[in-house]
């Protein structure tokens, strides 16, 4: 599989990104959603939406059609 290279210096254009990631069978459509299913399962909805610049209804659904547990989690700074 031919894969191009850049500079180290320059950042890879988004395109060219997509079109190696899709040579090698990954396909964005599908990859993001499934990321953040997989990431809701490991971290309470709200923390992802603040890391992530998700909406936190968006990562609430994500996790509900996940099947997480985390309907109870209080969002907010639980520092003592």
């Amino acid at each position: 599989m031919d894969v191009q290279r850049g500079r180290a210096d320059q950042p890879l254009n988004p395109s060219t990104l997509r079109e190696q990631l899709c040579a090698f069978g990954f396909i964005a459509a599908t990859a993001r959603p499934a990321a953040l299913r997989q990431l809701v399962l490991q971290t309470p909805p709200p923390i992802v939406a603040t890391m992530l610049g998700y909406h936190h209804i968006t990562t609430t659904r994500h996790a509900a059609q996940a099947g997480t547990t985390w309907s109870t989690y209080a969002p907010g700074d639980h520092t003592v």
